[in-house]
C-alpha cells in the first residue's frame, strides 16, 4: 500500500517505528460515561447522552423547524378568523396574562392538591383578569402549549425517522379537532343540565386546552426516559388534570348558585363535572402514545 511505501522511504530507523493504529471501525460513544466498576454508565449520564442525542438530530431540527412553520401560520390563519367573528375585546380578557401568572398556573396544573381557594374573583359584578386572579382561566396557557406540542411532536417524528408534513399536520389537525369537539360536548351538556352559570365557549376552550401541557411533560419525559417515563408522566398529569377540572368547573365556572336547584339537576351537573375530567387522560393519551417508541 501507498501508506506503508511512504513510510519505507526515509531508511531504517523510520521502517522500525510501528505503524499507527487503524481507525475504529465505529466511534467511541463511552464518552458521556464515567468508569465504573463492571462497565456501568455514571448515574445520569443516559439522560445527558439523550438529551445530546435528541438536540444534536438533524432530522429533528428540520422536524422542529417545519413544526415550527406551520404552528406559526396555523396562530396568523387563528387571529385572522377571529378577527372576523370574535370581538376582540372580549378576547383580549383571556390574553391579559404575566409572567407571575403563568409560572403559578403551570406549577397549579402539575401540582393542583394544595390549592384551597378555587372561586373565581369579581371587583363589582365583573371578574378579575387571570393575572390578577389564578383561578381565572386563560387562552393564552393552552395557545402556547398547542404550539409547543406540535414542535415536540415534530422531533419525536424526526427521531423516529417518521416525520413528513402529512404526519406532522394531521398530527396538530387531530389535536384540535378533539378540543373543538370536546367544547362542543361540553357546551351541549351545560344547555341539557341547564346550569345557570357565566360559562362561555371561551371559558370550555380554555379549560379544554390545559390538558397541552400534560400533553407536552408526557412526551418529554417519554423521549428522555422511554416508555416507562411516559406513562409515569402521564399517570400523574392525568389525574393532576382531573383534579383541576373537576374543582374548576364546580367551584370557579359553575359557581355555588349553579349547584343547587332539584336532586336530578344536580346530579346531572355533576355528571357533567365527572365526564369532562375523565375524558381529559382519555384524549392525552390518545394524542401522545404514538410519539413514544
Amino acid at each position: 500500500m501507498a501508506y506503508h511505501s511512504g513510510y519505507g522511504a526515509h531508511g531504517s530507523k523510520h521502517r522500525a517505528r510501528a505503524a499507527p493504529d487503524p481507525p475504529p471501525l465505529f466511534d467511541d460513544t463511552s464518552g458521556g460515561y464515567s468508569s465504573q466498576p463492571g462497565g456501568y454508565p455514571a448515574p445520569g449520564a443516559d439522560v445527558a447522552f439523550n438529551v445530546n442525542h435528541l438536540l444534536g438530530d438533524p432530522m429533528a431540527n428540520m422536524a422542529m423547524a417545519y413544526g415550527s412553520s406551520i404552528a406559526s401560520h396555523g396562530k396568523d390563519m387563528m387571529n385572522k378568523e377571529l378577527h372576523r367573528f370574535v370581538s376582540v375585546n372580549k378576547l383580549k380578557y383571556f390574553f391579559a396574562v404575566d409572567t407571575a401568572y403563568v409560572a403559578k398556573k403551570l406549577g397549579l396544573l402539575v401540582f393542583p392538591y394544595t390549592h384551597q381557594n378555587w372561586e373565581v374573583q369579581y371587583n363589582r359584578d365583573v371578574p378579575l383578569p387571570p393575572r390578577q386572579d389564578l383561578n381565572a382561566p386563560d387562552l393564552y396557557i393552552p395557545t402556547m402549549a398547542f404550539i409547543t406540542y406540535v414542535l415536540l411532536a415534530g422531533m419525536a417524528l424526526g427521531i423516529q425517522k417518521r416525520f413528513s408534513p402529512e404526519v406532522l399536520g394531521l398530527c396538530a389537525s387531530t389535536a384540535l379537532v378533539w378540543v373543538v369537539m370536546e367544547v362542543l360536548a361540553l357546551l351541549l351538556g351545560v344547555y341539557l343540565a341547564t346550569v345557570r352559570s357565566d360559562l362561555s365557549t371561551f371559558h370550555l376552550l380554555a379549560y379544554s386546552g390545559y390538558k397541552y401541557v400534560g400533553m407536552i411533560l408526557s412526551v418529554l419525559t417519554g423521549l428522555l426516559f422511554g416508555s416507562d417515563g411516559y406513562y409515569v408522566a402521564l399517570a400523574w398529569t392525568s389525574s393532576a388534570l382531573m383534579y383541576f377540572i373537576v374543582r374548576s368547573l364546580r367551584t370557579a365556572a359553575l359557581g355555588p348558585d349553579s349547584m343547587g336547584g332539584p336532586a336530578p339537576r344536580q346530579r346531572l351537573q355533576l355528571y357533567l363535572t365527572l365526564g369532562a375530567a375523565a375524558f381529559q387522560p382519555l384524549i392525552i393519551y390518545w394524542l401522545t402514545f404514538h410519539l413514544v417508541r
